[in-house]
């Protein structure tokens, strides 16, 4: 028997359907069944890669963890990552398939895609009791109805009840709740079986005339009331979440202070998200209004438009502050399209991520870069490479995973970051990255490179002595993997207790 299905849909993008998809997720883990996520089509720059290298969106790998199971391409077939205002690289099944403009990937690509869609939510359905599937942006954006792959074609092909969500919190919930199921074509506003309001602050009982109100205006039960939070560590799926992050320089006594760039077209910055939650770390975003000051480490993160990135940087200024800063021996890492930047040259000759084919670098390792159109996605295992001031004497493996395109080729002043002994499974033995011969300046392909604990609190003890302050007190390490499952515990029993669970169950007939 086909698992039953429910769909978390919204009023409009951000309102909280990931969240309360993994929420979900986790619930009917902790009840007993085998439950998966999916999501057919994703816009997002923070991605993942599966242990078989193929690349998802960052908010089903979430809600497959939530769910107790490893995440898998079939969750999340269709990724597209915005390579500019009005294209993106289109991922199937975890491979790049081209770049798309937003008409030619709407008028001739996403229909063609439906049959890829249909075919990994069967899989899904065999293996599992429950899939919780969610939508993107609204159901009722007209424009797009002829070719939605994602909202409710896909609530029609699964047979799934959906709960709309809105969000109270920017305002106007009751509005967009009522304008979303009103712009529905009459059958696929019958499949909206419940409303959820999320982000509720304050007092619920002033809020019960207004459910009141949508149950008799709508027809449609509202089965519960989640409060707003924001404490809890969930990653978030992309950027649109920067919005809630630290841009403020300043941490006062005892604490290293970490700047992170704020790139145009940032990726992955999940990976700060561990040394973020560190008691004795200060981490902020130096954006095009920041002052980036004079930090213990400065941190360039990944791009999915690394030339362009750059150019950025130089544009505002922060180039040359990041030069200065190197040169005052200010430790800098660059991630991925970070690690890019640092180097003499990158050269783009087939224009796979930029317009430009060549831009000189900053210059604080000596290496250059090509880009090819083939991608980089694996699974790693490595370790440290040789001894320096900054990476030291760390000997213990160390476990990530590559996103990336373009090969970086190392001059006679650069020597290797780390050495990868494993990748996708099969023994090697690859140089990455790169580092200067004071150790003051790396970078890595590596991406979840902070997610391992004990180098993660190696390094952030080597800026504390730079800076003169006591390692003492810090010698517990946290566990970034018991925090992220605690995490969804505790995201499951909120919104157990505000969710009338007993009529979701009914709604899929369990």
């Amino acid at each position: 028997m086909p698992a039953r299905t429910i769909m978390v849909q919204g009023t409009a993008s951000h309102v909280g359907k990931s969240a309360l998809t993994a929420a979900l997720c986790r619930i009917f883990y902790q009840d007993g069944y085998r439950v998966a996520p999916f999501k057919s089509q994703n816009m997002a720059l923070n991605s993942f890669v599966t242990a078989d290298g193929g690349e998802m969106g960052r908010a089903q790998v979430v809600q497959a963890e939530a769910a107790g199971i490893p995440p898998s391409v079939d969750m999340n077939p269709v990724l597209l990552k915005p390579t500019g205002n009005a294209s993106s690289q289109v991922v199937v099944l975890g491979r790049p398939l081209d770049n798309y403009t937003a008409w030619n990937y709407h008028q001739e690509l996403a229909g063609k895609l439906w049959d890829v869609v249909t075919a990994a939510l069967e899989r899904l359905r065999g293996k599992f009791d429950i899939v919780v599937i969610e939508g993107a942006g609204s159901p009722a954006e007209v424009n797009l109805q002829d070719t939605d792959i994602v909202n409710m074609k896909v609530a029609r092909q699964a047979e799934a009840p959906v709960l709309l969500v809105a969000d109270i919190d920017r305002g106007g919930a009751l509005a967009a709740v009522v304008g979303t199921l009103e712009l529905l074509p009459p059958g696929d506003r019958k499949r909206v079986k419940g409303i959820i309001i999320n982000k509720f602050r304050g007092d619920v009982s002033l809020f019960l005339p207004a459910i009141d109100f949508l149950e008799e205006k709508t027809g449609v039960p509202v089965c519960g009331v989640v409060p707003y939070f924001d404490d809890l560590y969930i990653q978030d799926e992309d950027s649109v979440a920067m919005e809630r992050k630290n841009y403020r320089a300043g941490s006062g006594a005892g604490k290293v202070e970490i700047a992170v760039l704020r790139l145009p077209r940032i990726s992955n910055f999940t990976d700060f998200d561990p040394l973020e939650s560190e008691p004795d770390v200060h981490l902020w975003y130096v954006g095009t209004d920041d002052v980036l000051g004079r930090p213990d480490l400065v941190i360039i993160p990944g791009s999915k438009n690394t030339i362009d990135d750059l150019l950025y940087l130089k544009e505002t200024g922060l180039a040359g502050a990041i030069v200065r800063l190197a040169r005052q021996e200010v430790p800098v890492i660059g991630i991925c399209g970070g690690f890019q930047m640092l180097g003499r040259e990158l050269h783009d000759p087939e224009k796979t991520e930029s317009d430009i084919e060549r831009m000189l670098g900053l210059g604080l390792l000596d290496m250059q870069t090509k880009f090819y159109r083939e991608k980089v996605t694996s699974q790693v295992q490595a370790t440290v490479s040789g001894e320096s001031n900054f990476l030291g004497s760390y000997s213990w493996p160390l476990i990530g995973y590559e996103i990336h395109m373009g090969l970086t080729e190392l001059g006679i002043g650069s020597r290797p970051a780390f050495m990868i002994n494993i990748r996708s499974g099969c023994r090697v033995d690859v140089p990455d990255g790169a580092q200067n011969a004071a150790g003051t300046v790396w970078g890595t392909y590596i991406h979840g490179i902070f997610d391992n604990d004990a180098f993660r609190r190696h390094l952030i003890n080597w800026l504390k002595k730079k800076k003169g302050l006591t390692t003492e007190g810090q010698a517990s390490v946290i566990n970034t993997e018991q925090k992220k499952q605690a995490g969804y515990d505790r995201l499951a029993e909120l919104v157990r207790h505000s969710l009338d669970m007993q009529l979701i169950y009914h709604l899929m007939e369990l």
